[in-house]
């Protein structure tokens, strides 16, 4: 089996989906498939032309060059053109439901577009039961769609909790956008003394918001926004960390939440998406927009944080197991063998 996969957002600075082909680049070689990884190393993924260049020209040729049987679009985009049977990875409909603010060529693109293209698609794969439901949905009401949850590094089924006791500190993983809601927990900030957030992910201009409201509630110091931090920096943070804060309101997988039960950290989540069936009854869920609820529940937390950390070891073995490389990789191989068997 030769595998021709997109692995283009792993470029510079992988959040998410890069994250996720880098990885799973990783996993399916250790699974004995010849994966030649495509990408182009000089262009921005994160510029929007540069996006739709290496999408609909560049990856498309690469994978007509590849001699690979089969073309994974590991980005939830695909081309338009394909010699290739294709298996894509949806990992969220975020475009078609809650990016409202953003430019209007951008949902465009993201979203009605590739909402048409999906349907030439050789196999679907989803992240989660809850992004199948919304393909299915939003896209194809009688589409077959794999669930394949994505893997979690091993690194952070190693990391050593050593949480800061006289300084406790929130770690909020992930692109400061809108609909990660990091408001919600500025909001309840005041209402939690000594309580420090630390947010890690790449900024949007949503990060204004969130630096202006913070000073507007005198809480400015106790809220650090450190942008993209390398991997050491962010074990770190874990191990340090008193607790994992994840309040979005709309995630196709949701990495920071099973990140955080993987690392044995403490986490509290929203009720929204796929973060319930991540959570799986391991994390207490609170509607994303009460901010009572998330400020009486980061009290709760830092009232018996041994409490709130013998849970979280409790759960971390069952989430290293459920959320391993080694187990995405077998059932992604069988889509690859089926759409291969087809073609």
């Amino acid at each position: 089996m030769i595998v021709a996969l997109d692995t283009q957002l792993a470029v510079g600075t992988a959040t998410g989906a890069g994250v996720y082909q880098r990885d799973l680049a990783r996993a399916l070689r250790s699974a004995g498939v010849d994966v030649r990884a495509l990408q182009a190393p000089h262009l921005d993924p994160w510029r929007f032309d540069r996006r739709v260049l290496w999408d609909q020209l560049l990856l498309p040729l690469a994978a007509a060059r590849s001699g690979a049987h089969v073309l994974h679009a590991s980005a939830g985009t695909m081309p338009a053109l394909r010699t290739l049977p294709t298996v894509v990875t949806v990992h969220d409909l975020a475009w078609l439901r809650v990016q409202s603010h953003t430019r209007p060529y951008a949902r465009f693109y993201f979203g009605t577009f590739q909402r048409t293209l999906y349907r030439g698609a050789s196999a679907i794969v989803c992240d989660s039961m809850f992004s199948a439901s919304e393909y299915r949905e939003l896209v194809d009401p009688g589409a077959h769609v794999d669930v394949v949850y994505p893997g979690v590094d091993a690194r952070f089924a190693a990391i050593e909790r050593d949480p800061d006791r006289d300084e406790p500190l929130a770690l909020v993983v992930g692109t400061v956008e809108r609909r990660k809601n990091l408001g919600i927990l500025i909001e309840a900030l005041p209402s939690v003394p000594n309580l420090t957030i630390v947010s890690v992910g790449p900024f949007t201009p949503y990060a204004d918001e969130i630096r202006a409201r913070a000073a507007e509630l005198n809480v400015a110091d106790r809220v650090d926004l450190r942008g993209y931090v390398d991997a050491a920096d962010l074990d770190r943070l874990y191990a340090r960390a008193t607790c994992a804060l994840v309040p979005s309101r709309y995630e196709g997988f949701g990495y920071a939440l099973a990140e955080a039960m993987c690392a044995g950290l403490p986490a509290i989540a929203a009720r929204s998406s796929s973060l319930i069936e991540v959570a799986n009854s391991a994390a207490p869920l609170l509607d994303p927009d009460d901010r009572v609820a998330w400020a009486d529940a980061m009290r709760a937390l830092l009232a018996d944080p041994d409490r709130a950390e013998r849970h979280a070891g409790d759960v971390r073995a069952a989430s290293v197991a459920r959320f391993a490389w080694d187990a995405c990789a077998r059932a992604v191989v069988a889509v690859y063998e089926r759409v291969a068997r087809r073609a």
